[in-house]
């Protein structure tokens, strides 16, 4: 017999289904069978037909096997998951998840395993079966029920024994590694300590090396800043006596160009300059009154 990995109670329940399957299978085929030998007794009749006569007969007979067939597709579909509605009501009575792979139901390698079971085994367990009552998928009782229970239990009491052993595996690595632990701190601690006395150390020294900088920084300051106060004084004196120097240039030459103002008054070329300009005055004045005779009055 095939072996599809199950007990002998569950490849009962298997071959009970393949039969089912069957059953129906081979009762649509004869539906098929006589849809054509309906057609046959009907319509052929004549020994000639047109070719819109026969097109007609292939689509009304088209149309007939594509119901049928379609119906026996819809009705396998809706009974498996009958089927698996069964599997998973059972399943859920023990708390218990089913899980499917639908991958799995294209897998060439298996679905020829099932056909070469279907072929061999299923008509040797079919002889079999003849000869006694025809067995039916009946649910658990009370005695199935503690069955599994026992199973469960002794499935869980080796699980907590796996899980003890590993907890005293696990407590024992935690001991070991909580005394590595402790030696590595207490190590780490007297690392730190001479660290930290080798630190402070090298602490005090600089700081010692920082205080003599800083106080020859500040010598060098107050050094700079009595420096530079004398030099603001001596160029704020040299900025006050520039300023006397400038107020003193700006007066001498304010004298020299009224000196030289009135020694160009006193020239032959200003007097003419003078003359020409008061004649032409004259002669501007004298215009004006011409030109008064000749405007209108208001």
């Amino acid at each position: 017999m095939a072996d599809f990995g199950f007990n002998e109670h569950h490849q009962t329940e298997i071959i009970n289904y393949m039969r089912f399957a069957r059953s129906k299978r081979l009762l649509r085929l004869k539906t098929i069978d006589s849809c054509f030998e309906e057609l046959k007794d009907s319509r052929l009749v004549e020994d000639t037909f047109t070719v819109d006569e026969v097109r007609e007969m292939l689509d009304g007979l088209q149309m007939v096997v594509r119901g049928e067939v379609e119906m026996e597709l819809i009705n396998t579909a809706h009974t498996n998951v009958l089927l698996l509605r069964q599997l998973f009501s059972q399943a859920e009575k023990f708390y218990l998840r089913l899980q499917t792979d639908i991958s799995e139901l294209e897998n060439r390698e298996l679905l020829e395993q099932v056909a070469e079971f279907e072929k061999t085994d299923f008509k040797t367990t079919n002889k079999i079966n003849q000869e006694t009552s025809k067995p039916k998928l009946a649910p658990l009782n009370e005695g199935g029920v503690s069955e599994l229970l026992n199973k469960e239990i002794a499935r869980l009491q080796e699980e907590n024994d796996k899980l003890k052993s590993r907890l005293r595996t696990l407590e024992s690595q935690a001991m070991s590694a909580l005394d590595e632990k402790t030696k590595a701190e207490r190590a780490l601690k007297d690392l730190q300590r001479t660290q930290g006395e080798q630190k402070l150390s090298a602490q005090t020294k600089e700081i010692n090396n920082l205080e003599d900088t800083v106080a020859a920084l500040k010598e060098d300051y107050e050094r700079s800043l009595s420096a530079n106060a004398a030099s603001q004084k001596d160029l704020k004196e040299n900025l006050i006596t520039a300023k006397h120097e400038l107020l003193r240039v700006q007066e001498q030459l304010a004298l020299a160009e009224k000196e030289l103002e009135k020694k160009f008054q006193q020239t032959a070329a200003y007097r003419n300059m003078k003359e020409i300009l008061t004649k032409k005055n004259e002669q501007i004045k004298e215009i004006r009154k011409r030109l008064q005779k000749y405007e209108p009055d208001d």
